[in-house]
């Protein structure tokens, strides 16, 4: 049946455990996820954890080597420190061109909801923010802000000399700290971000201001792997754009015609294929085999 021949409703509030961890799967998926991932950074610094006799996770989110073999490095600091006048090495450049691939399969911005520590932070404010009946924002940010931060971080890198974003990072800041020991510094990007995202506009730090997500959403429109649309189940009930933390990627007018999300400001974060009653959003790959350009073999005469 279409869409407008299908009565509209809302899946009911879980009634048991089970129901609730379905119903939140991907947010369990991603927790576990940026908590795994900041265990092994802690274990291998705090108590030298091993595999096949190398350190397990050394280093931190700007560089960091898997097993002391595989090297990996965030591509947007990698391009500040380029423009800060900074030499880059042959393995910077390789790892940040393998984070860079990673991302190209997962989607940039992936990286948001799956693996940034903001991520907890923000979701905790906006969290609070229902529980405590905020809806104002005292400023309307538009999501392109960040846009305009992140050529700014650049041009500063350029006049500096300086790598303008890491220095100021609040996620940096916050797992920095996390791995090598929690200081002031970690508390007061927490709670600056609260603040942020409390007083000032829902959302206000990941969805409007962060530099490093504009860079990953930029990287993003290419992704592969993005959330698939059946508009045919869809009843536009509306529950997607409720819990969705970019609500500006649902675009029905759009995603009808490319059949997924396509924006690269999307997290991958799950929320609108849980909350789907209809079941008409999931993963999926976004470039099909049949689509992909063939280039004919001529027969030798």
């Amino acid at each position: 049946m279409k869409d407008k021949d299908r009565p509209i409703r809302h899946l009911p509030p879980p009634k048991t455990f089970g129901q609730w961890l379905y119903r939140y799967r991907y947010t369990w998926y991603r927790r576990i996820c940026q908590f795994a991932l900041l265990a092994a950074f802690i274990g291998t610094f705090r108590w030298g954890w091993e595999a096949f006799g190398h350190p397990l996770l050394e280093g931190d989110l700007s560089f960091s080597r898997i097993l002391n073999v595989v090297p990996l490095a965030d591509p947007f600091a990698a391009i500040q420190r380029f423009l800060a006048e900074y030499w880059l090495s042959p393995e910077t450049l390789i790892a940040a061109g393998l984070v860079l691939f990673i991302y190209l399969i997962l989607s940039g911005r992936t990286f948001c909801a799956w693996v940034c520590p903001m991520n907890l932070v923000t979701d905790f404010a906006f969290w609070l923010r229902t529980k405590l009946g905020i809806k104002t924002n005292w400023i309307s940010l538009p999501s392109r802000t960040r846009y305009l931060l992140l050529i700014l971080c650049l041009i500063l890198c350029l006049l500096t000399g300086q790598e303008a974003f890491e220095a100021v990072s609040p996620q940096a800041l916050i797992w920095r700290e996390a791995v090598y020991g929690i200081g002031m510094g970690f508390f007061s990007a927490v709670f600056g971000i609260l603040a942020i995202d409390l007083a000032i506009s829902r959302r206000a730090w990941c969805g409007h201001l962060c530099p490093l997500g504009a860079f990953w959403a930029v990287w993003g429109k290419v992704g592969a792997i993005k959330v698939a649309f059946d508009n045919d189940l869809c009843t536009r009930c509306g529950d997607c754009l409720k819990v969705c933390p970019e609500p500006q990627v649902i675009d029905f007018n759009k995603i009808v015609d490319s059949g997924n999300i396509s924006s690269g400001e999307c997290t991958n974060c799950g929320k609108c294929i849980a909350i789907c009653p209809e079941k008409c959003f999931k993963f999926s790959f976004r470039y099909k085999v049949q689509d992909w350009p063939i280039i004919p073999i001529k027969e030798k005469k």
